[in-house]
């Protein structure tokens, strides 16, 4: 197995460097996410972009820079590189006139991109020798980390709130998760998690509480590179929570162009949140470094339900520096074009990613997006991890079936 060129971690706010790699590591000193760092003038004179490319395995594909030290410790589910599917008609519907292409993440073991943050973490927590974990979710988070935790042989403990999608719930405890519902938000359960730290003896893997959720984000940005022969799209809308996603892709952005894999051309990146709970939004439209928390968050896009997060000056700084913005859509809306999207393109889209089409609507309606650009849209899960439009029809067996009235006139 190729090696990882890591060299230490430092802090995201004050830039200390001074954390060791191959130590457990949570928030740094001011409170705020560890960031890992690698070797890149080494890495650039020993090892070839195109070769890594070509390699199989998914993201597993880019060890070199990844953390961890020793292939005994990967935790694989099958990883493989996730399509990225062309979605003219949705183009057409949305009203943009240039390139738009859907990354489906849905693809992924446990059916969405928390594979990507969880599959790297849990491995990094198998080569530190952490047998216990604690995590607060919406629902995705908790399956990945139960799936591969439960293949690692570590214990987990998972805290998501009362009206996170049954499926997302069932899948976590049967994958070997030990789940709680809780009458209260993802930073409420963030709480519990982090008050019985000392008493349960559980390392917190919450996001950006940890610095190697992070570093399986990151290879989104990887993987969207190659796929785009190195050459990065000129928008992206991600459906956005938490942030790790959107802070993983840029840190991958900055890797690349100092490895020379790719030139200094950045995607607008357009973070996407939703009215019902849009720190991010608000603290950006106020021209603020940091959000303050959302009270009575609510939105059916379960995933972006974030009221708080530790990373939001990260995320709303990357928005400023690619000249992209964080918006806000309508919920009534975001409901409209999953079932639209949905049905036009075959794509079994999630909610939050619907999210993200209303965005790219908004946007080419009031000329933020241009008609010659080309956008990438991230379904950052499976929509059947949701409860979805019932739109059948019901026939009775012991009638006349009128086979003309099945299909619409015209």
């Amino acid at each position: 197995m190729a090696r990882s060129y890591i060299t230490h971690l430092e802090c995201s706010l004050t830039g200390e460097n001074t954390y060791a790699a191959g130590e457990v590591h949570n928030l740094s000193a001011a409170g705020r996410p560890l960031m890992a760092r690698y070797d890149l003038d080494t890495l650039k004179n020993e090892a070839d972009r195109d070769e890594i490319w070509a390699r199989p395995g998914g993201f597993w594909k880019w060890r070199e820079l990844l953390p961890i030290q020793h292939s005994r410790n990967i935790i694989s589910l099958g990883e493989q590189v996730t399509p990225i599917i062309e979605c003219a008609k949705a183009a057409g519907f949305v009203g943009h006139k240039g390139e738009l292409l859907v990354k489906d993440e849905g693809r992924l073991p446990t059916a969405s991109f928390k594979a990507r943050g969880l599959g790297i973490a849990v491995s990094m927590a198998k080569e530190l020798g952490l047998k216990r974990l604690a995590m607060p979710t919406n629902g995705n988070a908790g399956s990945a980390l139960a799936a591969y935790a439960s293949r690692a042989n570590i214990e987990t403990y998972i805290f998501c709130p009362d009206d996170t999608p049954l499926i997302n719930v069932t899948e976590t405890s049967l994958q070997g998760g030990k789940i709680w519902r809780v009458n209260g938000y993802i930073d409420d359960c963030g709480k519990i998690v982090a008050a019985g730290k000392e008493r349960m003896g559980w390392f917190d893997l919450s996001t950006l509480k940890e610095p190697y959720r992070l570093e399986g984000k990151k290879t989104l940005g990887l993987e969207i590179a190659g796929q785009y022969q190195w050459e990065l799209p000129d928008v992206i809308l991600f459906p956005t929570g938490g942030g790790t996603a959107v802070v993983g892709m840029w840190k991958a952005f900055a890797e690349m162009e100092a490895l020379g894999w790719i030139g200094p051309k950045r995607p607008r990146m357009i973070v996407v949140q939703a009215a019902g709970c849009a720190p991010l939004a608000r603290a950006f439209d106020a021209g603020k470094k940091h959000a303050e928390r959302w009270e009575n968050a609510h939105t059916k896009a379960s995933g972006i339900r974030v009221p708080q997060a530790v990373g939001d000056f990260l995320v709303i700084d990357i928005a400023r520096l690619s000249g992209g913005r964080v918006v806000a859509v309508d919920e009534d809306e975001l409901m409209d074009m999953w079932r639209e999207v949905s049905g036009l393109e075959g794509l079994m889209l999630c909610p939050e990613a619907a999210a993200a089409f209303v965005a790219l609507k908004n946007g080419a309606e009031e000329g933020w997006i241009k008609p010659d650009e080309k956008v990438l849209v991230v379904n950052s899960g499976n929509g059947l991890k949701y409860e979805m439009p019932d739109q059948a029809g019901s026939l009775d067996i012991t009638t006349p079936i009128d086979f003309e009235g099945l299909a619409p006139t015209g």
